[in-house]
């Protein structure tokens, strides 16, 4: 029996593990949940699951989650803010930590988990993109097991040959192809992606997801972030990582081999499939997920991404390649200005020269290894100058 502390239990990374850990009450018992103000889907999830732990980011969600579970006959302990997180990731009944709190902001419950040595599920991949080395040292130091959600590096990960770790080329991988929907907007004209209503960049063709994550894929940014946690997950170089679209989303990713094989990883675009196999490595379990029926399916599609449609593609390519500091400055412009983007504040083609414009006013630095302050001050630095920048497109 796994003791499993799902941070984010509200989104719907949290919903979907709730519903593969229900439906094996032998392996799995949910110890904590985490969220940020959803006090009343917190509620239900914890008159369901019978947590330990529950905690709400903000302290007025803690408060007003105490009274409403009141009436239980045996409540979980309620906690506060990012302590609480950074709490509950760490217990020692806690087997499994689910990383799946959206942004910078599941950055530091992440790296708790990862140093008290627990079997992180990575759904959160800001956490590396901002300080993958910082993240990958804890790790490594306090024997973590760092397993990918994301269905993409899921996908490279099962095609990946066991002994990965030691090296790619020494597996005879040539290159990770990280497969890419092309979001809501693959086929549209310029002058159509300056008109884009947050409803339309919202509304993903084969996934349902966050506002947030809807807006990254309809940009790409989305897979730009996942050529960076790529290179950390499985060391490699954004340079053996090509980006190919494919619109069914049913294969998730393949690896290319010395030999001229390409091993790829099929499902059907559900999210239980990547959380099911991280919770279960190496065994499998159910997850829940209709098969994939290929008559169905029919055909697949490929085509390479255009460039001049998604700019934010190639600032990732840039930031990765440049290293250092510059994700970091790329994750903070981008949050900012897919907020301002949400809020009406901007047009949908502002966000990428929000984001370049930010990175080339903070050139990358190298990252200091002995903690997180130094990111976390670019990271604030980097967000100054995109509400200025976004303050300006405005006016």
């Amino acid at each position: 029996m796994k003791g499993i502390a799902v941070l984010g239990s509200t989104g719907s990374i949290g919903v979907s593990t709730l519903d593969v850990v229900m439906r094996h009450p032998d392996r799995f018992r949910v110890v904590a949940l985490t969220a940020n103000r959803n006090v009343a889907r917190m509620a239900e999830q914890c008159r369901l699951t019978r947590p330990s732990y529950a905690v709400m980011a903000d302290a007025g969600a803690a408060a007003a989650l105490r009274d409403e579970l009141s009436d239980m006959p045996a409540p979980p302990e309620v906690l506060a803010g990012h302590e609480g997180l950074n709490v509950v990731a760490a217990l020692p009944d806690v087997d499994y930590v689910m990383a799946a709190i959206v942004g910078a902001a599941g950055l530091m419950s992440s790296l708790a988990a990862a140093r008290a040595g627990k079997r992180l599920l990575l759904a959160n991949k800001e956490a590396l993109v901002v300080a993958g080395a910082i993240l990958m040292r804890a790790a490594a130091d306090n024997g973590a097991t760092l397993l990918p959600i994301d269905s993409e590096h899921n996908a490279i990960f099962q095609c990946l040959p066991p002994d990965h770790a030691a090296g790619l080329a020494r597996g005879g991988v040539e290159r990770i192809l990280l497969t890419a929907s092309g979001g809501p907007f693959r086929q549209a004209t310029a002058e159509a992606l300056s008109a884009v209503t947050p409803e339309q960049a919202c509304a993903h063709p084969n996934w349902s997801m966050g506002r947030k994550i809807s807006v990254d894929s309809a940009t790409m940014m989305n897979k730009g972030l996942e050529i960076i946690e790529a290179c950390w997950l499985f060391d490699t170089t954004p340079e053996r990582i090509q980006v190919v679209v494919h619109p069914q989303s049913v294969i998730h990713s393949m690896v290319q081999y010395a030999d001229g094989s390409v091993l790829a990883q099929l499902g059907n675009p559900d999210m239980r499939t990547p959380i099911a196999h991280a919770l279960a490595w190496p065994d499998r379990i159910s997850a829940g997920v209709e098969p994939l029926n290929l008559f169905e399916i029919a055909r697949l599609d490929f085509e390479p991404p255009a460039p001049e449609r998604f700019p934010c593609l190639r600032l990732a390519y840039r930031a990765a390649s440049e290293g250092g500091t510059a994700p970091v400055v790329m994750n903070a412009a981008n949050e900012v200005a897919v907020a301002s983007f949400l809020d009406r504040r901007i047009a949908f083609n502002d966000i990428g020269s929000i984001v370049e414009r930010t990175m080339d006013a903070l050139p990358a630095e190298s990252v200091d290894l002995s903690g997180l302050e130094h990111v976390l001050d670019v990271d604030r630095r980097a967000r100054a100058i995109a509400e200025q920048t976004t303050a300006a497109a405005v006016a």
